[in-house]
């Protein structure tokens, strides 16, 4: 619920209210550009937080998939101007971490496998 809802249902107004002139200042009114914004940013913040979801487990397991995957995720967000700019952010960079480990892992064992014993 937002301010703008909270005060339609108090019933107060403001400056920019039903009783202003119509050539009164609306900066502070987000309206979406169209009828398909709404979803796109809905969408944008979605893929924000699906990547840095994807970033932190590829940490874990499956790196070669779910690091590739997140930074994707996280450039199309970024692109969309995702609500959710830092979560997308993170997300890059742990996608990019996830590679790193992949790197490191492919030159010390040979293998694209996670080895925990000595």
């Amino acid at each position: 619920m937002t301010l703008t809802t909270l005060t339609r249902r108090s019933g107060a107004t403001d400056a920019a209210g039903p009783s202003a002139p119509a050539d009164a200042p609306q900066d502070h009114i987000r309206r979406p550009a169209g009828p398909g914004s709404v979803r796109s940013t809905r969408d944008a913040d979605a893929l924000a937080v699906a990547s840095f979801v994807l970033g932190l487990v590829g940490l874990l397991v499956m790196n070669i998939l779910l690091g590739p995957a997140a930074i994707v995720m996280a450039v199309i967000a970024l692109a969309r101007s995702t609500a959710r700019r830092r979560r997308a952010l993170l997300g890059l960079a742990l996608g990019i971490a996830d590679l790193v480990i992949l790197a490191f892992l492919v030159t010390g064992n040979g293998a694209v496998a996670w080895n925990f014993g000595g």
